[in-house]
């Protein structure tokens, strides 16, 4: 499986690009946002601001969101999985609309939320062989709020959010995978098989 990573002008691609190698999967970075629409599976990295995203991908966002509803996988990490949403309170403009509903900023007085903290989940695939409850590490001001049932992992901080979330082959996650150990890397080699169509 040959995984695209999208340079939207964030840090940390160089974990994450190793992380999926890890993984098992075979790795390109790209910074031209229409490289995307002939990729097999995306990943939506993770450090910065919605808008800022959002202008680096708009000059394909039509066609890459048709290309991507019409079943190609992709995964959102942090700020990643903020974009795959309609808007964000952080910025004006539309998001991806993969997935339905908004962005929100945390409601706890101490923010941005820094650190390890327990993700919860039910048994999703994209879970297989993690405890319910792990610790990931976040970096987050803004937290997702999805409409239907796409919410597959839980978090406490200040408030009760969302913070992985799946439909069919598009997974986000509010935490950082690439930088939460054995746990982490488990969900990327999960992710990979659900992409796969494997898991």
């Amino acid at each position: 499986m040959e995984v695209t990573i999208i340079d939207y002008g964030v840090g940390n691609l160089f974990s994450i690009a190793r992380g999926l190698e890890r993984a098992g999967a075979e790795v390109r970075v790209v910074s031209d946002p229409r490289s995307l629409l002939d990729a097999g599976c995306i990943v939506f990295p993770g450090v910065g601001a919605f808008g800022a995203a959002m202008n680096a991908l708009r000059p394909v966002l039509p066609d890459l969101k048709r290309y991507i509803s019409k079943g190609t996988p992709a995964l959102g990490i942090c700020l990643g999985m903020q974009v795959m949403f309609e808007r964000s309170e952080e910025s004006p403009g539309e998001g991806l609309a993969l997935f339905d509903g908004d962005v929100k900023k945390l409601k706890t007085g101490r923010i941005p939320e820094m650190g390890w903290n327990d993700v919860m989940h039910q048994g999703d695939a994209l879970f297989d062989g993690i405890p319910e409850t792990a610790q990931f590490y976040f970096a987050n001001s803004y937290v997702c709020h999805p409409e239907g049932k796409v919410s597959v992992a839980m978090t406490e901080y200040g408030e009760r959010f969302p913070s992985a979330i799946r439909k069919r082959n598009l997974c986000g996650v509010q935490f950082h995978p690439e930088k939460s150990g054995l746990a982490g890397l488990r969900l990327l080699r999960n992710f990979v098989k659900i992409a796969e169509g494997t898991a």
